[in-house]
């Protein structure tokens, strides 16, 4: 059964491009009534449901909703729900439909994916999609089947993480390209979800409406993550029998306040595939590491963890100190060597817009993990990630409340037990 549901995904994808060609319009017309900028309020979540609100980046011509939500998981699911629910039904529906009808899939088989990796998920990020269901009025099983699908599905990606001399300032910057497919539509459903929860750190996921996985994210904590995709489609069908990457990517963001507790959160977790990491601590141990995790081979060859400037890294001799990567051999080495000791935000984003899978480039993301900052370029109006404009989000400047302390300081903690998150009220 489970091999029948890793039939050729070009069907699939096909089956969904209109939604991607329908979407552009959409997404106009949101937008329509004004520029949108970083201090603009466009929603909240709702009286009784703590306090999430929404606004947008925008460069001039990309745009990009910013969602914040605040408290409990479930809390903040059921706020996200609300305020991104006129894309989540647009997109989840559409989505699931084209997948199961395509690929002669059943909701039992998809029920069969979701019950048995569900029994290895962090029970936050169950009770974050029952509160992302009752916020969007969309089912719960719709919402876990589509969280099913990263098992499913063979893609590949780049991460760098450089830091210490090899930046101007430095500051430890971590890039994400997301080459994925562009037939499926999520890029044209963008959102950048802050979550500032009443327990953990507040942090970050460049995302797609309904998605509360993270394909990468950066945490208040200094901490930012990325993944390449390594696994071919003849591996399928993958171990399901843990957690996806996605949700222990949460986990991480949540709970972890150093590269070390990183990577003691990693190595608690069951493999699936194949895969590269990039974990980076922008404001504790201030480095960075590279992980080859390919769980089909044998230990000592399943893990492989690499520091800066390592011979035995697997790209050496290209390596550099304060610097790793991992590029599939797509030509960042010489740009790193050339420019190593004046590495920035800007720089890195020209790089991360060299080394695409084009064709597939669906989203690039640079983090700096020591100020807190992130720049996102998404594909769309006929474009790939790369070829478009990135926007900005400055973590530390959000302040719901004016009161001079940021959201992701305060939190979606409660401290005078009065209902209102402190995020929310003025001290």
């Amino acid at each position: 059964m489970m091999n029948s549901l890793l039939v050729p995904l070009a069907i699939f994808f096909t089956a969904l491009a209109f939604v991607a060609r329908a979407a552009d319009a959409e997404k106009e017309a949101l937008f329509s009534g004004g520029r949108a900028t970083a201090g603009a309020r466009v929603g909240t979540a709702g009286s009784g449901d703590g306090a999430g609100y929404r606004f947008a980046v925008t460069n001039e011509t990309a745009v990009v909703p910013v969602v914040v939500v605040g408290g409990t998981p479930f809390q903040m699911g059921r706020q996200m729900g609300r305020l991104m629910r006129e894309e989540m039904h647009r997109f989840i529906p559409a989505a699931l439909t084209g997948f199961k009808a395509q690929l002669q899939l059943d909701e039992a088989m998809l029920d069969q994916v979701w019950a048995t990796t569900a029994a290895y998920t962090d029970d936050r990020f169950e009770q974050e999609l029952a509160g992302l269901a009752e916020g969007s009025g969309l089912p719960i099983r719709s919402l876990q089947h589509v969280h099913c699908l990263p098992l499913l599905m063979p893609y590949s990606c780049s991460s760098i993480a450089a830091w210490g001399s090899a930046t101007e300032d430095g500051h430890l910057y971590q890039t994400r390209n997301l080459d994925w497919t562009l037939e499926a539509g999520a890029h044209e459903f963008p959102v950048l979800a802050v979550y500032l929860p009443a327990n953990g750190h507040a942090h970050v996921l460049p995302t797609f409406a309904g998605v509360i996985g993270a394909n990468c994210g950066l945490s208040a904590a200094g901490i930012a993550l990325s993944e390449i995709g390594d696994s071919p489609r003849k591996e399928a069908p993958y171990n399901l029998h843990a957690p996806h990457f996605t949700t222990w990517f949460r986990t991480m963001l949540y709970d972890a306040s150093s590269l070390s507790q990183v990577l003691d959160i990693f190595r608690s977790q069951p493999a699936t595939k194949r895969y590269h990491f990039v974990f980076g601590d922008g404001r504790d141990e201030k480095r960075a590491v590279k992980i080859r995790a390919h769980s089909p081979e044998p230990p000592p060859k399943d893990v492989l963890i690499w520091r800066d400037n390592d011979p035995a890294d697997e790209l050496a001799p290209n390596v550099l100190s304060c610097v790793v990567y991992q590029d599939e051999g797509r030509g960042a080495f010489p740009t790193l060597r050339a420019q190593h000791g004046k590495l920035n935000g800007p720089r890195l984003m020209a790089l991360a817009n060299q080394i695409p899978i084009k064709g597939g480039n669906v989203l690039n993301a640079v983090f700096d993990a020591t100020a807190l900052r992130l720049w996102v370029a998404y594909a769309g109006r006929g474009r790939e990630a790369y070829q478009n404009p990135y926007v900005f989000l400055d973590l530390a400047a959000l302040d719901r409340d004016g009161d001079g302390r940021p959201d992701i300081v305060e939190g979606g903690r409660d401290a005078n037990g009065n209902g209102v998150p402190d995020f929310v009220e003025r001290d």
